[in-house]
């Protein structure tokens, strides 16, 4: 663990293997340690009975008090329905500029839309939305390029048809900000 290196803060129940995937995804597209956590935060307080979510707004503001200098970025990864005030619910969200960011497996299950469970797809579903926040977290914005894991989502079929990588013109807009991407070659 070093000040340069990305932290994964699992809350709820993740399959070791899962994780461990989801840092190497994470490794390879900002080419960055990561370090995954568990922790144990208590729900209950960001839990809107009337929306019967979660508010994203409070838990990204919890995930970033939370004391993790040595990390230069995290993201809190969830299980739960998430949403903001302005919109019904979400898949992620960041902080732009930030350090912090959350993702939530929730709204990207199959089973949630009445189709046949898929692993794969969920994992594949997952890592673009950890990546597209933390992508956030690093400066870029919504990208209008159709297949760039930064063009935003409103449905999960949006988040299908999108790469798992930051398309050439946002990776050259993360190189002129962030030092550490200058090298990469994409």
């Amino acid at each position: 663990m070093n000040e340069h290196s990305i932290l994964l803060i699992s809350h709820g129940h993740f399959e070791n293997d899962f994780l461990e995937k989801l840092a190497r995804e994470v490794t390879r597209e900002f080419l960055l340690p990561v370090s995954i956590e568990e922790s144990h935060i208590d729900l209950d307080e960001f839990y809107d009975p009337m929306r019967r979510q979660y508010n994203g707004n409070k838990i990204i503001k919890k995930i970033d008090s939370m004391s993790s200098n040595q990390f230069i970025k995290k993201v809190g990864l969830f299980r739960v329905d998430l949403f903001i005030p302005i919109l019904t619910y979400i898949f992620g969200q960041a902080v732009l500029n930030g350090t912090t960011g959350i993702s939530s497996l929730y709204r990207l299950r199959n089973e949630q839309y009445g189709m046949k469970k898929d692993d794969d797809l969920l994992f594949d579903r997952f890592r673009k939305v950890i990546i597209h926040e933390l992508g956030h977290t690093f400066g870029l914005v919504h990208c209008n390029v159709p297949t760039c894991v930064m063009r935003s989502s409103t449905y999960v079929e949006d988040i299908d048809q999108k790469d798992i990588r930051i398309c050439s013109h946002c990776r050259t807009l993360l190189s002129e900000t962030t030092p550490s991407f200058s090298n990469y070659k994409t």
